[in-house]
């Protein structure tokens, strides 16, 4: 791991500047024991007082809205999704602290041995690490984070060192609220930092690309701890002959485009029934040509910059890669370059099939490739057909049909006349289904109970022998 600074893009100007320093090797240790240390009395304190000391964070954050804005606008280069970023994360303390308190009770039960007692406890782990990538900073580096504070550890963020800037906005709250400030720290740097931070930490949260969290799962199994990785996606929409069209075509547009397309749950391939394909189409590629390009500044449209440079060569060969195949293109179509910055306005293609790599591979942009389908079983084999499975989207006329269909869908969260629904509702347990993630559903109640290791006390309520034991003599 080096300590050398590291340069972070700007990508509406594609300049660089702002600058990280990764902490040394024995710093991050030190901090990690620090924390370790600490979690010990945030543990003791109980929910109540770890609520009141979130809600104090969160009332700090509130007061300097208007520098953690900026600060994420100069991250990604959009305002409006940074809005709503905000807003969710806000929120998100907020429900925890209204559940955590039921969901961390303890509990005591009768057993089917009548003088045996069962009474069910947990405990935190100790320090928890959490490693987030750069399309949602603030949200994807906090939703792991708070339910782990709640439930009693300490916890250490390396968010992406693509979109560093928000975390001094945060630290500059968490600084007001000393009892939180012992167990929640941030660290700076890129890949190397995250990697030496699983020999640290009890347990490790990781979101990001299937390849590096194949390397995350790996560290940690070296090290026995666990690891809850959420990876990618290629999620489909299936749309049926009796769908809503205006519906459908909203919904997917936002599914596919919001954030620029930077979304692990964005819509990413759709297939639509023969009969109603070319109105489909036409539909969609009204709708998309009416988003602008948030340029020459961020109020003038919907569509923010190409946030990681590398990205933007990703989607330029996927779509190369689909028109010497064949595909057509009906609206955008290009990665462009304005003001330093890389755009992609919201694109349709048709004669599109998988051997593609626009159908198969994970694009990460504002593309939205349609294929038709002629009966619904071959709908539901292409929706299948990838390695990934983190959600999807069914439309047609009744909820009934859309779910019957959804059923059969290997993904775990499949949004039902409408998309991109889990970036929205949290409550909805999950799991990513093949490549698109491994352990507890980071959704719904569960995801605080991840952080927690039960324990039970079997309790003998008589003073009587056991009939198992040996016969006294």
């Amino acid at each position: 791991m080096t300590n050398k600074s590291i340069e972070v893009r700007n990508p509406r100007t594609g300049k660089f500047d702002y600058v990280i320093i990764p902490p040394p090797p024995k710093l991050l240790a030190q901090q990690c024991n620090r924390l370790r240390r600490a979690q010990v009395h945030w543990q003791q304190m109980g929910i109540e007082k770890r609520i009141a000391a979130l809600q104090q964070w969160k009332q700090a954050i509130l007061s300097t809205r208007d520098r953690l804005t900026e600060a994420l606008v100069n991250d990604t280069g959009r305002l409006s999704t940074s809005e709503l970023e905000i807003d969710s994360f806000v929120a998100s303390i907020d429900r925890w602290c209204k559940i955590a308190p039921d969901l961390l009770q303890e509990s005591a039960k009768n057993t089917t041995i009548p003088f045996i007692a069962l009474q069910q406890t947990a405990v935190p782990y100790p320090l928890v690490g959490v490693i987030s990538p750069w399309n949602f900073p603030l949200l994807l580096s906090t939703i792991d984070t708070i339910p782990a504070l709640l439930a009693g550890c300490a916890a250490i963020v390396k968010p992406s060192e693509i979109t560093p800037r928000f975390v001094a906005p945060l630290i500059n709250a968490l600084n007001t609220v000393p009892k939180l400030r012992e167990v929640l720290t941030f660290v700076e740097g890129a890949g190397a930092t995250g990697y030496a931070l699983i020999e640290y930490v009890d347990l490790v949260c990781f979101t990001g690309s299937v390849a590096t969290g194949r390397k995350v799962a790996e560290a940690a199994a070296r090290n026995f701890i666990p690891a809850f990785v959420e990876l990618g996606g290629k999620d489909p929409a299936i749309v049926l002959e009796s769908a809503n069209l205006e519906l459908a075509t909203s919904a997917i547009l936002w599914g596919a485009v919001v954030n620029t397309g930077q979304s692990c749950l964005s819509i990413e391939r759709i297939y639509v029934a023969e009969s109603i394909f070319d109105k489909f189409v036409e539909k969609l590629v009204l709708k998309a040509q009416r988003l602008k390009l948030a340029h020459p500044t961020v109020e003038s449209g919907d569509i923010g910059p190409i946030i990681a440079e590398k990205q933007a060569a990703i989607i330029s060969d996927h779509l190369l890669d689909a028109v010497e195949k064949g595909a057509v293109i009906h609206c955008g179509g290009q990665v462009e370059e304005l003001g330093g910055g890389w755009w992609c306005r919201p694109t349709v293609l048709t004669q599109v099939n998988h051997s593609m790599k626009i159908m198969t591979e994970e694009t990460f942009g504002p593309i939205m490739p349609v294929m038709a389908f002629s009966q619904v079983e071959e709908a539901i084999n292409l929706a299948n057909d990838s390695i990934y499975g983190l959600s999807a989207a069914v439309f047609a006329e009744s909820e009934e049909s859309a779910i019957e269909v959804a059923q059969q869908i290997d993904a775990g969260a499949i949004s039902i006349n409408d998309a991109g629904l889990t970036a929205l509702m949290h409550e909805g347990e999950k799991n990513a289904f093949k490549f698109s993630g491994l352990g507890g559903s980071r959704m719904g109640s569960a995801a605080i109970k991840r952080f927690m290791r039960k324990k039970a006390f079997l309790i003998k309520t008589n003073s009587t022998n056991d009939p198992w034991w040996f016969a006294d003599e």
